[in-house]
């Protein structure tokens, strides 16, 4: 009998998460587990596909547990860009999960943007040509595995985003995504929704091997009997991406409001009235589709924000990022100190894969503190980059920024973040937004009412002088341009 529970599964990039929801909306069970990535030569990024795919069955596994096993709706938000290639005879992945912080298929993005398709590419899928998104990437493991091609030419192999790949596994061989996930892969016409054959013959990807594409809150299949601790029979009633479920978690169904999800790296989302192309270096997306049609937005992906943090803690001796973010408090600025974590090139709004990290600035004076500063605040200054690009592009201002995900809970950076942007910041009550947001679109789909969204706990509202403000932006550009022109001298 159903207990009126949604279970979302957040599956994420350092953390896979299961939260039960109830009727209201609240938190009634949850689990955890960490994922380890590889990174096994510059610049590549991976994790193991049945790594992702057991710790999603750990934690229903331990949210069941403690509510029982019956739920009204099963939904998904996924890490995106992460592309999986699977033998469907056996189920077994042909290769590592290659992550959308993987650079390796950078020298098939150069070649396709030297033959002159880049410009296609951007008009139908919204995406500039970069290592971030999966098509290369696709085709790179269908180059590079012994007998991929072969297998996908005799109808052998499927390849998908992770909730595709969850999917599959939950269902026992159903093979779909939605349009968030879709629009994400740069093999689909965010246009006219459907994949594209000529995007497929650019990037040398067979069509076929990809999942049938389905409105976000679609009932996409059932779960399979003895595949997880969750009664069989159970709907999967929502699939979509972090980032888009954070925005609807967040309660936006309007433009005029900007999210950003505080990760491992950060994703800025705003929605828009139209399918409209950027001008300003950000990518053109669809935000989630359901009954009443699609939502398309404007996005800016920064490859490294919060990650940039742990890595400044592995240069000062300090495991913990919390440590890191604490020492950075006990000063009041970085002293004059500048961090580009371009470690895996610069993200939106300069799209420079090859672009490598600089700290600059430094003096005698200079201490560990002022490097923790300078790490915690170059998440800001890059969100402030992107913030400052989608009001261009849609020129007018922003009302406000909603903030989400595990680095917005740092009072410092969120009081950074609004003195940057000179705007308000909000910070919802519920560090997973994304989990919240698949629930709520699982609720859609079953017909509820989804009013409710994340409420605002903390609102940050701008402290800083404008002669102050002009004077930490300038220093910061000035040290990406410093990134920007080495890359171009190199």
């Amino acid at each position: 009998m159903s207990n009126g529970l949604i279970l979302a599964i957040d599956q994420g990039t350092t953390n896979t998460k299961a939260l039960a929801f109830d009727a209201e909306g609240r938190v009634v069970a949850s689990a955890s587990v960490p994922m380890p990535v590889s990174y096994p030569q510059p610049g590549w990024a991976e994790q193991s596909a049945t790594d992702i795919w057991q710790s999603v069955a750990q934690v229903i596994a331990e949210v069941v547990a403690k509510v029982g096993p019956d739920m009204d709706a099963l939904a998904i938000s996924n890490q995106r860009e992460t592309i999986v290639v699977w033998d469907s005879r056996t189920g077994q992945p042909i290769a590592p999960a290659i992550l959308w912080q993987c650079r390796r298929s950078a020298p098939d993005g150069a070649a396709i943007r030297a033959a002159g398709h880049a410009e296609l590419i951007e008009t139908r899928t919204g995406l500039g040509v970069d290592p971030l998104f999966p098509a290369a990437k696709l085709a790179w493991i269908l180059d590079h595995v012994s007998g991929a091609r072969e297998a996908a030419a005799t109808g052998h192999l499927r390849a998908g985003t992770i909730d595709a790949w969850l999917l599959w596994n939950l269902t026992g061989g159903e093979h779909a995504t939605d349009h968030s996930n879709a629009s994400r892969t740069q093999l689909f016409n965010t246009e006219a929704l459907a994949w594209d054959e000529e995007l497929g013959r650019i990037f040398n990807v067979p069509l076929a091997l990809l999942p049938k594409v389905r409105p976000s809150d679609s009932a996409f299949g059932t779960v399979a009997a003895g595949v997880s601790a969750l009664a069989a029979g159970t709907p999967v009633h929502a699939m979509i991406g972090d980032s888009h479920a954070a925005l609807f978690g967040h309660g936006v169904r309007e433009p005029g409001t900007v999210k950003a999800t505080y990760g491992t790296g950060t994703s800025l989302m705003t929605l828009t009235a139209a399918r409209i192309m950027s001008r300003s270096g950000l990518s053109s997306t669809i935000a989630w589709s359901t009954s009443a049609g699609v939502a398309y937005a404007l996005e800016g992906n920064i490859s490294v924000s919060g990650q940039a943090v742990a890595f400044m803690g592995s240069l000062l001796g300090i495991a913990d990022p919390a440590a890191v973010a604490a020492l950075a408090a006990t000063v009041p600025d970085s002293n004059g100190v500048t961090f580009v974590p371009a470690l895996v090139g610069l993200g939106a709004p300069y799209w420079d894969p090859d672009a490598r990290g600089s700290i600059s600035g430094l003096a005698l004076g200079t201490t560990p503190a002022h490097l923790a500063r300078a790490a915690v605040e170059a998440i800001a200054f890059q969100v402030t980059d992107v913030f400052t690009a989608m009001e261009t592009d849609l020129g007018q201002p922003l009302a406000r920024l909603s903030a989400d995900g595990g680095a917005a809970r740092n009072d410092m950076l969120m009081q950074f973040q609004a003195d940057l942007i000179d705007r308000p910041v909000l910070r919802g009550e519920l560090p997973e937004v994304s989990a919240a947001g698949a629930a709520l679109l699982a609720a859609t789909g079953l017909g509820r009412n989804t009013t409710r969204a994340s409420k605002a706990q903390r609102q940050f509202t701008p402290q800083m002088s404008d002669a102050s403000r002009k004077a930490a932006l300038s220093g910061w550009l000035s040290g990406v341009g410093r990134v920007l022109q080495r890359d171009q001298i190199t």
